[in-house]
């Protein structure tokens, strides 16, 4: 595939780094990035890499942009509330880089259709602010043997890691299951600083970029923490790769996928 006398002005700054190259831009241009999750932290993730030619980014979220939103979702605009958060995404990113495909489902994901969702994908970004979700993409990602980022936030703290199959442990083999109900408040009961989605949403991204070129060291095997307040990353060394875990284990003790209650607050 030669690059168009656009693509190359586009890219340049990808194509002069080492690391990248135009072999690496091309990687770029044929990668195909599932981003679940069009909220404070998916917005970033899809500005970024529609921006960086990430050639097909699926998006997925069921909600409809609401004026809250406008404070952190920063790939929606005032224009579009009302809008399913996936078409203005879409809108958003096409403007932006019209060499990038985007795929959009206005659907929750669950036990039923998440396999579906995720099979033609190369990286799958967690961009989803409920326990419930999360616990369901890992164990997709598990079965399926996908990569994906995890990352949450809340007030002015934020955390990741990233799982890739067979080389480190999963998010449940840090945090095996779910919390009780209402143990753990929402974005929506607690808050949180607009920018962190921002912070947390581009090292995502980062992750994603990454893992399709082959370069650097990915947060395998680490747990990533940023404290907006104190303007501290740490990073914390997680247990081994599927000692007793109950999904990427050799012997897993769950093998279909749950679907877990969801918190009325949850996802809004």
């Amino acid at each position: 595939m030669a690059f168009t006398n656009e693509q190359l002005e586009r890219y340049s700054r990808h194509i002069i780094l080492q690391e990248v190259g135009a072999k690496g831009q091309k990687k770029l241009l044929n990668a195909k990035v599932l981003i679940i999750g069009a909220g404070g932290l998916g917005a970033p993730v899809a500005m970024y890499l529609a921006a960086a030619g990430v050639g097909t980014i699926g998006i997925v979220d069921a909600d409809e942009v609401d004026l809250s939103n406008l404070q952190r979702q920063i790939i929606h605009a005032t224009k579009d509330v009302g809008k399913p958060k996936v078409t203005s995404a879409k809108e958003t990113m096409n403007e932006m880089n019209p060499d990038v495909t985007v795929n959009t489902y206005h659907t929750f994901v669950t036990s039923e259709n998440i396999l579906d969702l995720v099979k033609e994908y190369d990286f799958v970004i967690d961009g989803t602010d409920n326990f419930p979700a999360k616990f369901l993409i890992n164990d997709a990602c598990v079965m399926a043997k996908k990569p994906f980022s995890h990352a949450g936030i809340i007030r002015f703290k934020g955390q990741l890691m990233t799982y890739v199959p067979g080389e480190g442990p999963c998010y449940r083999c840090v945090f095996q299951s779910p919390p009780p109900k209402d143990a753990v408040p929402t974005c929506k009961q607690a808050g949180v600083i607009g920018a962190m989605g921002g912070v947390i949403g581009s090292l995502q991204a980062l992750e994603a970029l990454k893992y399709i070129l082959g370069v650097g060291e990915l947060l395998v095997g680490k747990l990533l923490t940023y404290d907006a307040l104190k303007m501290e990353f740490r990073t914390v060394k997680l247990p081994n790769h599927g000692k007793g875990c109950a999904v990427c284990s050799d012997a897993p003790t769950i093998t279909e996928l749950i679907d877990y209650e969801l918190t009325e607050c949850d996802g809004k």
